[in-house]
C-alpha cells in the first residue's frame, strides 16, 4: 500500500507518512548529495533527507580541490585520501555533466601560491619541501612569470609557486547539478523512483534519529513524525550527526564547529578577469585565497575561528580578508561586495573525516566483532568536504556492495569511541 508523503508546508500534512528506499542518506550537503547520486548510479533507490539542502557549509565553501596546497603538517595520513579524491574528480564531473546536460562548475585551471613578504616566502618554501617529500609537484615562478600569467598580481609580492594539480569547482552549481541528476534518474527509471518522495528522491524533513530492527539500523525517524525505511542508512549531516537519536551505544562522534567567513564580489568589466587561476596567499603569515568563478565573480576567504556559536559574519574577518586580498591583488579594492557569508564546518580531533561502518560488540564473549548492519557514517570532512566528495561517494558505494578498502581504515567513525555494550536501540522500526 502506498502511503502518501506530506512534505513540510503542505496544508494536508497531518498524518505520519512512510517512504521506503534501498538507501537513505541523512544530510543534503555536497557530500550527502554525492553519496546519494553514487548509490543511485549503482542501481539502488535512494532518498536524501534534509529540510534545507545545500544551505549549510556547502553554501559557503570556496570549492578549492587542493590536495597539494591543503597538505598540512602532521596531517599526512589524509594525503592519500585527498589524492584519491582528486584523481576521481575529472570522471565524477564528466559523468555528472553528461547526466544533466548542465555544467557542474568544475575547472582544471592551476593554483598559484603567493607570498607577500620574505617570511611568507620562507613558509611557502618550507611547505614545498614537505610537499616534494610526499611526491607532490610545486614549481617556483619568478614574480615576472607569475605576473605574466596573472597581470593584476601586485608587483610587490615576494614569491609565487605553481601548483598544477590543484583545481576548483563551484559548490553551489555542483549541488544544483547533483539534484538535477538525482531527479532525472528517478524520473527516467521507475525502479529508482521512491514513491512519495519529492522528485522521486527528496525528503525535505529534518532527521531526528535512527530506526532499528533488532541489531540493525533500518531507516530514519523524521522530526515531523514520518518514517524512512531503508536497507542502508548513511549519516552525512555534518555537525548534526552527533545529535541524532538512536546512534549505536558507545559511538562518539566528536564534531566541533569551525566557522569561516567568505566574501563574494563582482568584478567590473574593465578588470575582468581579475585572476584566471585560484590564488592562495600568505600575507604576513595569514592565509587568504581568491577563487575566480565562471560568472565573473570571485570568492575571497580563509578565516577560521572556533569560538563562534552562530553563523554571524565577523566584521573583523571581512576586514582581514579584504585587506589581505588587496595586498596580493590591489584591484580587489575596486570590486563590488555582493555577499558575506559565514558557516560552520564539522571538524574532528584529528581533522580527518569519520568515514565507514561502525563496529558492533560481539554477541557473546570470544566472538569476533562485526559491523552494525545497515549503518554507514560519512561526516567530519572539515575543510576538505568538496574535494573529498567523489572519494566519499565511491567508498560508500563499495561499502554498500560489501567491500572494504583497508586504506581507509584510519578514518573509521568509531576511532574516538568507547567500547560499545550493545548494538540495539530503543528506536525500533515502524511498519506500515
Amino acid at each position: 500500500m502506498r502511503i502518501p508523503f506530506n512534505h513540510p508546508g503542505s496544508a494536508r500534512a497531518s498524518s505520519p507518512f512512510i517512504v521506503r528506499a534501498d538507501v537513505a542518506v541523512i544530510g543534503g550537503g555536497v557530500v550527502g548529495h554525492g553519496i546519494a547520486w553514487e548509490a543511485q548510479r549503482s542501481g539502488r533507490s535512494v532518498v536524501l533527507v534534509d529540510d534545507a539542502p545545500g544551505t549549510g557549509a556547502s553554501w559557503a565553501a570556496a570549492g578549492m580541490l587542493a590536495p597539494v596546497s591543503e597538505l598540512h603538517y602532521q596531517e599526512e595520513d589524509l594525503l592519500e585520501l585527498m589524492l584519491d579524491a582528486s584523481a576521481r574528480w575529472p570522471g565524477f564531473a564528466a559523468a555528472l555533466d553528461s547526466a544533466t546536460g548542465a555544467d557542474s562548475g568544475y575547472l582544471t585551471t592551476a593554483t598559484l601560491a603567493v607570498g607577500a613578504d620574505a617570511a611568507d616566502r620562507r613558509a611557502l618554501m618550507d611547505l614545498r619541501t614537505v610537499q616534494q617529500a610526499n611526491g607532490l609537484v610545486v614549481e617556483p615562478l619568478t614574480v615576472r612569470e607569475a605576473r605574466k600569467r596573472e597581470p593584476l598580481l601586485s608587483p610587490a609580492i615576494a614569491c609565487a609557486l605553481d601548483t598544477p594539480a590543484d583545481h576548483q569547482v563551484d559548490p553551489r552549481r555542483l549541488v544544483a547539478a547533483l539534484r538535477l541528476a538525482l531527479a532525472a534518474a528517478a524520473g527516467g527509471k521507475p525502479e529508482l523512483a521512491v514513491a512519495g518522495a519529492v522528485d522521486g528522491y527528496a525528503v525535505p524533513e529534518r532527521a531526528a534519529g535512527l530506526l532499528w530492527d533488532g541489531g540493525a539500523v533500518a531507516g530514519v525517524r523524521l522530526a515531523g513524525g514520518g518514517t524512512v525505511l531503508a536497507t542502508e542508512t548513511v549519516v552525512a549531516n555534518g555537525l548534526q550527526a552527533g545529535a541524532l537519536e538512536g546512534l549505536p551505544d558507545g559511538l562518539e562522534l566528536p564534531l566541533r564547529p569551525v566557522h569561516g567567513d567568505i566574501l563574494r564580489l563582482a568584478v567590473p568589466r574593465h578588470l575582468q578577469p581579475l585572476v584566471t587561476s585560484t590564488v592562495r596567499g600568505l600575507v604576513h603569515g595569514v592565509p587568504v585565497y581568491i577563487v575566480p568563478r565562471q560568472d565573473g565573480t570571485v570568492v575571497i576567504g580563509a578565516t577560521q575561528r572556533e569560538d563562534a556559536l552562530s553563523d554571524a559574519v565577523s566584521a573583523g574577518g571581512v576586514y582581514q580578508l579584504l585587506r589581505d586580498a588587496q595586498a596580493l591583488v590591489p584591484a580587489v579594492a575596486e570590486l563590488e561586495l555582493l555577499e558575506s557569508t559565514a558557516r560552520a564546518r564539522p571538524g574532528t580531533p584529528d581533522n580527518a573525516p569519520l568515514l565507514g561502518r561502525v563496529l558492533a560488540p560481539p554477541a557473546s564473549p570470544g566472538e569476533r566483532a562485526g559491523h552494525v548492519p545497515g549503518l554507514i557514517v560519512a561526516t567530519g570532512f572539515f575543510r576538505h568536504g568538496v574535494l573529498l566528495t567523489p572519494a566519499a561517494a565511491g567508498i560508500c558505494r563499495e561499502m554498500l556492495d560489501g567491500k572494504a578498502d583497508p586504506r581507509w581504515a584510519p578514518f573509521s567513525p568509531d576511532r574516538f569511541s568507547r567500547p560499545a555494550t550493545t548494538a540495539t536501540s530503543p528506536f525500533i522500526k515502524e511498519t506500515a
